[in-house]
C-alpha cells in the first residue's frame, strides 16, 4: 500500500502491516504526537515527537512493528504525554516504566518458583529435580505461575489443592503443597514477602487414609521362600530375587549394580553416590552375609567373563522390549513373571488345602509348581517383546496340560504349550 492512499487515522491495521518502503525514511502521523516509521529496508517503528524542558523538539523511539501493535503503541504514547505535562522527562518515565514491566515479570510465582527449584539443586539428584518442576509445571503454572506471587490468597491456593485432592491424587496434592510453601518461605527470608499464604492450608486437606504398603505376612514367608529357591526356569531371576531378600534394597539398585561394587574379602557392597542419590550424600553400604555372598557367586559363574553388570542377560533383554520404552524395568519383569507363582493368594489356598492329614508346606509347593507352566509361557512372550495378560491362561486349560504331560510321560516345549492353549507359537 502507497502511503499516498492512507484514507483514515488512526492507521488501520491492515494499513500498518501493508505500507511499502520507499527510496527513502518517511514517518506517518497516526495520532497527536505519535509517528509510524517506515525504513527503505521494510524495517517498520513508532516513534513520538515531543518537546523536552528546554523547549526543544526530539525523538523517543517506543518499539518496532509488529512487536508493539498500533493500540499498544497509542497507550504508550498518551502515558508518555501526560507524563510531559506534568514536566517529567519522557525518557526517564520510559526508562522507569521498563524497569517496572521487568520487576513485574521476575515477580511471577513462577519466576520465583525456577529460582527456588535452582537454589535447591545441589541437594537432589537428577531424578528428583525433573520430577519436582515438572510437578509444579503440570499442576501449578498453568494456573498461577503468570501472576504475581503476593497477589495470590490462600483461598486460591485452597482452591487450587482441592481441585488435585477432587482428583483423587492426594500424595501429589501434598507434596505440591509442601513445595509451594517451601518456594514462599525463600520470598519472605530474602524481604520479598511478608506473609506465606499457605501457612495452615493443610489443617482443612484431606490427607488420605494411611495405608501399609504390599508385603508378605509372616506366616506366609517360608512358602515365599521356597518358591524363589525352587523357581526352575530363569537363573538369573532367581538368584536376583534371593538377593533382593538378603539384602533388602531396592530392585532398581540391584538390577544396575556393578561387580566393581563388591568387595567380597570385606564382605561389602557400596552403591555409588551417584547412583544411590544425594539424599544423604554419601555412599550405601550393604553389607554381605554368607548366602548372599554365595548366590552373588554362583551369579557370577552365569555370566560372561568380562561383563560388568551383574544382571546383565536379564538386563538386554528388557532393554530389547517394546514395552521397555513406555518405562518397563527389570523390577516389573521379576514382578510380571513371578506375579502369580508367588502370590499371597495362592500360598493361602496352598495352606487352606492342606490342612488334614497333608503335609502343607508340601502342598504350597504343588501349588506353585502346577502354576509355573503358565508363568513360563507368559514370560516367553514378554521377553519376546508381546505382551500376554497372564491371568487369560485358566486352571483349567493349565491342568489339561499337566495332566497330557503325566498321562504320556512328554514333555512338552514352550512352543507346544502355546499352540495347546490356541496362541500362536513364538519366533
Amino acid at each position: 500500500m502507497k502511503r499516498t492512499d492512507i484514507k483514515r487515522r488512526p492507521l488501520a491495521d491492515t494499513t500498518l502491516s501493508s505500507l511499502e518502503p520507499e527510496a527513502g525514511a518517511y514517518r506517518e502521523l497516526d495520532s497527536p504526537g505519535l509517528y509510524f516509521r517506515v525504513k527503505p529496508n521494510g524495517q517498520k517503528s513508532w516513534e513520538l515527537r515531543y518537546k523536552k524542558p528546554d523547549g526543544k523538539w526530539s525523538w523517543l523511539g517506543l518499539g518496532g512493528y509488529p512487536e508493539v501493535g498500533g493500540a499498544f503503541a497509542r497507550q504508550k504514547a498518551a502515558d508518555l504525554r501526560a507524563d510531559a505535562s506534568e514536566g517529567k522527562n519522557p525518557i526517564t518515565s520510559k526508562k522507569a516504566r521498563q524497569a517496572a514491566e521487568i520487576d513485574a515479570a521476575n515477580d511471577t510465582f513462577e519466576a520465583l518458583a525456577r529460582e527456588w527449584h535452582t537454589s535447591r539443586l545441589s541437594g537432589w539428584d537428577a531424578g528428583t529435580a525433573k520430577r519436582i518442576l515438572g510437578a509444579l509445571e503440570r499442576h501449578v503454572f498453568p494456573s498461577l505461575g503468570k501472576r504475581p506471587y503476593t497477589s495470590i490468597m490462600s483461598m486460591e491456593w485452597m482452591e487450587l489443592l482441592r481441585g488435585l485432592e477432587r482428583q483423587g491424587i492426594l500424595e501429589q496434592m501434598s507434596r505440591v503443597r509442601a513445595y509451594c510453601k517451601d518456594i514462599y518461605d525463600l520470598a519472605r527470608v530474602t524481604g520479598r514477602a511478608v506473609n506465606n499464604p499457605l501457612e495452615g492450608v493443610h489443617k482443612f486437606l484431606s490427607s488420605g487414609k494411611p495405608e501399609n504398603y504390599a508385603h508378605v505376612p509372616p506366616d506366609e514367608l517360608p512358602g515365599l521362600l521356597r518358591a524363589i529357591r525352587s523357581y526352575p526356569h530363569a537363573k538369573d531371576v532367581q538368584l536376583g530375587l534371593r538377593l533382593l531378600t538378603l539384602m533388602a534394597v531396592r530392585p532398581s539398585e540391584l538390577r544396575e549394580a556393578q561387580w566393581v561394587e563388591f568387595d567380597f574379602d570385606k564382605r561389602l557392597w557400596t552403591v555409588p553416590v551417584e547412583r544411590k542419590g544425594r539424599k544423604k550424600g554419601r555412599e550405601h553400604l550393604v553389607p554381605l552375609c554368607t548366602q548372599a555372598v554365595e548366590a552373588l557367586i554362583e551369579l557370577r559363574q552365569l555370566g560372561e567373563a568380562n561383563q560388568a553388570l551383574l544382571m546383565a542377560s536379564l538386563y538386554r533383554q528388557v532393554e530389547r522390549m517394546d514395552v521397555f520404552k513406555k518405562g518397563f524395568n527389570t523390577s516389573n519383569l521379576m514382578h510380571r513373571i513371578l506375579d502369580d507363582a508367588f502370590s499371597t493368594k495362592a500360598t493361602r489356598r496352598g495352606q487352606e488345602a492342606g490342612k488334614g492329614n497333608r503335609d502343607p508346606s508340601s502342598k504350597i509347593q504343588t501349588d506353585t509348581m502346577d502354576r509355573r507352566a503358565k508363568i513360563k509361557a507368559a514370560a516367553e512372550q514378554i521377553i519376546n517383546g508381546r505382551k500376554i495378560e497372564m491371568r487369560s491362561l485358566t486352571d483349567a486349560e493349565l491342568t489339561n496340560i499337566l495332566s497330557e504331560q503325566k498321562s504320556h510321560g512328554t514333555k512338552k516345549t514352550i512352543r507346544e504349550h502355546l499352540t495347546a492353549l490356541g496362541l500362536r507359537p513364538l519366533k
